[in-house]
């Protein structure tokens, strides 16, 4: 069952990256993440008391994955704003292959033919994707945005692992309610926070922030992705790499929309890369069974 629960978690996050796209063109990017946090954090609330605070020594483990995901996602928002989606959805589903080299050394899973073959495909759609980018003008070496795109997804291959140390029972088994809850809480918080102290005194000389009905369906969306994931990840038996490949089939969602609904350019070499990447995660599933 871990595995729908992946196919799911992939869905909802193709909606929830077009989401964000939509919400970010032309917009204030830090206005949108703060609310995106604040809606997220009161979705999650009721499992707040649920699972009761507990202890310190278990809060601290749920704070570092608040900064570490937030970290991530500032990165990642600023990346989406000025890149295409149909070069950012094929660049976030390289993730897995981090998250695969880390659990291999972290947790001491082991892959099969298939699976490594599914890797090396991945690998070789990156560097073709370096090339589609530079036939839009994109140098990877030297575009600031394209930075913000590969932090994002160094950090998110990061909290991939972290979330199996915190929730696996082989670990801190965390319960995932009391995951949920309250680091979405902490993230509202200090979003909040660089709010007031970064964005709000110099408002008048960036971006202006326009509200647009996109924005609460970024948090709709990654919420009900998130829990996915969760519920997925929590099953003894699932593994951490194949069920981060799964998800991110949500390159599917996200490169149709942004090639039939925005228009985006340069369409035949970017399906090449993103053929490769679903032959990956074809070649990744095939071997898990």
């Amino acid at each position: 069952m871990w595995w729908l629960l992946a196919f799911l978690s992939a869905a909802l996050l193709g909606c929830y990256d077009s989401a964000k796209k939509f919400s970010l063109r032309d917009n204030a990017v830090i206005p949108v993440l703060f609310l995106n946090t604040v809606l997220s954090a009161l979705i999650f609330s009721p499992f707040l008391f649920e699972s009761g605070f507990g202890s310190w020594a278990v809060q601290k483990w749920i704070l570092a994955k608040s900064f570490l995901v937030l970290s991530s996602w500032i990165a990642g928002y600023y990346a989406m704003k000025h890149l295409p989606l149909t070069l950012v959805g094929p660049m976030n589903a390289t993730r897995p292959v981090i998250v695969l080299v880390g659990a291999i050394f972290l947790f001491g899973e082991r892959l099969n033919l298939l699976q490594y073959t599914g890797v090396a495909l991945a690998i070789v759609a990156y560097f073709l994707m370096r090339h589609s980018g530079k036939m839009e003008g994109i140098d990877f070496r030297h575009n600031k945005w394209v930075v913000c795109l590969i932090l994002a997804v160094l950090l998110g291959a990061a909290s991939g692992l972290y979330d199996k140390y915190l929730m696996s029972p082989e670990y801190l088994g965390l319960d995932k309610r009391q995951v949920l809850s309250w680091y979405t809480l902490y993230q509202a918080v200090i979003m909040g926070i660089i709010l007031l102290a970064i964005w709000y005194p110099r408002r008048a000389s960036t971006t202006p922030f326009q509200w647009r009905w996109s924005i609460p369906l970024i948090s709709i969306f990654l919420c009900g992705a998130d829990f996915a994931y969760m519920q997925a990840l929590s099953q003894p038996d699932a593994l951490i790499a194949v069920v981060s490949m799964i998800r991110r089939g949500s390159v599917l969602v996200s490169f149709a929309i942004g090639a039939f609904l925005l228009r985006e350019k340069n369409l035949k070499a970017k399906t090449l890369d993103l053929a490769l990447m679903i032959a990956s995660m074809v070649f990744l599933f095939l071997g898990s069974k």
